[in-house]
């Protein structure tokens, strides 16, 4: 195979492209401690707070403050629950793939694993949960269509149709393949930390998509699939609490994450902005 050359290499990596990840700014603790205090104040679960603070990080693509943000999520905690913690922020890394992509995911999951202790690197789980199956596929497949189903109705068929004019095969890719496979949880141990849940689902897909501008559309879709987590019952097997679940599906707790990943966007950046789709100032 025929090397690159030594310009190629460098327009590759021009600082331009922004070819790097985003290193964790000196400030990134305070940001995600701020926000853990306010979520504690509203009495909303670890889940809720961590699920927005990890997927906005990812979407900035800071594998260094992920790994801030696993310190300050797993204080206090006992070695069962730091690697629970851990495990569940890989699973929302994972769910990231259906806003983000996967190259960011990619970079995340990796350098996240390698900050871990080893005491907690050695007992996350090494078993694939989503492979398709003979025997699982039509599961796979339902679980995506009741997904799509609450958070879209009752425009899930129009929505559907919509989707299909643009291309046959778009939303039978968006349904079964993101909203089957990825985004709905395989039925699993949930006291293993890796199911990340309904509402927390719906809050993973309003902070990707709010942290990477430009969507505004789509993040109105998955504030109403939240608010539709809580009004079709589908959240009660979170971890969640009936308290925090009807908080964070009102104005004021629709408002405070919205305001919580702007803040780790502005902190991460030092003010420049969203790196995934940013947008032009103009000059006067």
């Amino acid at each position: 195979m025929s090397k690159l050359s030594h310009q190629l290499k460098a327009l590759i990596n021009s600082p331009a492209a922004r070819p790097y990840t985003v290193p964790a700014p000196r400030n990134i603790e305070s940001a995600y401690k701020k926000i853990q205090q306010q979520a504690l104040s509203k009495n909303l679960s670890v889940t809720s707070w961590l699920a927005l603070s990890t997927a906005t990080t990812i979407t900035i693509n800071s594998p260094e403050s992920l790994a801030v943000l696993f310190q300050q999520a797993s204080i206090s905690q006992s070695p069962s629950e730091s690697v629970a913690t851990a495990e569940f922020m890989r699973e929302v890394g994972l769910k990231c793939i259906s806003f983000n992509g996967i190259p960011r995911t990619i970079n995340c999951l990796n350098a996240f694993k390698a900050s871990l202790p080893k005491s907690i690197r050695d007992q996350l789980s090494r078993t694939p949960t989503r492979a398709p199956t003979v025997d699982n596929i039509q599961e796979i497949c339902s679980r995506g269509q009741k997904l799509w189903d609450s958070i879209y109705h009752p425009f899930e068929k129009k929505l559907y149709n919509k989707l299909a004019d643009s291309h046959p095969d778009l939303p039978v890719h968006i349904l079964n393949n993101n909203y089957g496979a990825l985004l709905s949880d395989p039925a699993r141990d949930i006291s293993a930390g890796a199911n990340v849940g309904r509402l927390a689902t719906s809050i993973v897909a309003v902070s990707c998509l709010r942290a990477q501008t430009g969507v505004g559309p789509q993040v109105t879709s998955h504030i109403f699939g939240l608010r539709k987590a809580v009004g079709d019952g589908t959240w009660v097997n979170d971890v969640e609490s009936e308290e925090g679940a009807k908080w964070l599906a009102s104005d004021e707790g629709n408002t405070w994450i919205l305001e919580s990943v702007d803040g780790i966007v502005e902190t991460i950046s030092e003010g420049e902005g969203s790196n995934f789709a940013p947008g032009k100032i103009s000059k006067i």
